[in-house]
């Protein structure tokens, strides 16, 4: 059987499931070990911070990408796609360093380089949908919903924290994600419904 082919049965025939897109599979799989990257900068983040509420929002953001990870894990499985061991040590290893440097580098850059990640991270989830749809496949709009409407949460967890700081601007200007500048085009406010968001970041992902 394929590495990416899942079994299922219609009137009570055995047939095969192609998950025939790489573009899909390699998403899947560097997300997955994204993630873990991700929960460990949170970890060094959070210790990093004094104020007590703080620690608390951004050890909740890494129990999210925990969560991200194991969902992530749950639809790779459904297609038996293997996790990448090339990209779960170059995450881990990034996940540790950036951990490390949040002791190091004071109180604005670890909140800016979040909300820049995150930001970049919700395009991630509305691309696998995209991707799933041209496979026919609609079964994992929901959870692949959630999934980026939570990170862009978090980017606007980060951008709160540092938008009227002195920094930004500059910050922003140098890469290009700010209080004026996003790499998606989703507004919480004005959400669109589940069966409609794969017209999410549907430039960039053509671009």
């Amino acid at each position: 059987m394929h590495p990416c082919t899942v079994p299922f049965y219609i009137n009570s025939r055995y047939l095969p499931m192609n998950l025939d897109h790489s573009a899909l599979v390699d998403l899947l799989r560097k997300a997955y070990s994204a993630e873990k990257a991700a929960a460990f900068a949170y970890q060094g983040h959070a210790g990093a911070v004094k104020d007590k509420e703080e620690k608390i929002a951004i050890r909740q953001i890494e129990m999210d990408e925990w969560e991200h990870r194991k969902e992530v894990l749950h639809i790779m499985r459904q297609y038996s796609i293997p996790v990448s061991k090339l990209y779960e040590i170059r995450f881990h290893v990034i996940g540790k360093i950036i951990s490390f440097s949040c002791y190091l580098i004071g109180w604005f850059m670890p909140f800016y380089f979040a909300g820049r990640l995150e930001s970049g991270n919700v395009c991630e989830y509305f691309r696998m949908m995209q991707y799933f749809h041209e496979l026919g496949i609609l079964e994992h709009n929901q959870v692949l919903y959630e999934m980026g409407m939570k990170e862009k949460e978090h980017e606007i967890y980060f951008l709160g924290k540092i938008k009227n700081k002195r920094m930004l601007p500059f910050f922003e200007k140098l890469f290009a994600w700010g209080a004026k500048e996003s790499f998606n085009d989703i507004d919480l406010d004005k959400k669109y419904p589940v069966e409609a968001s794969a017209l999410y970041c549907k430039k960039r992902s053509e671009g």
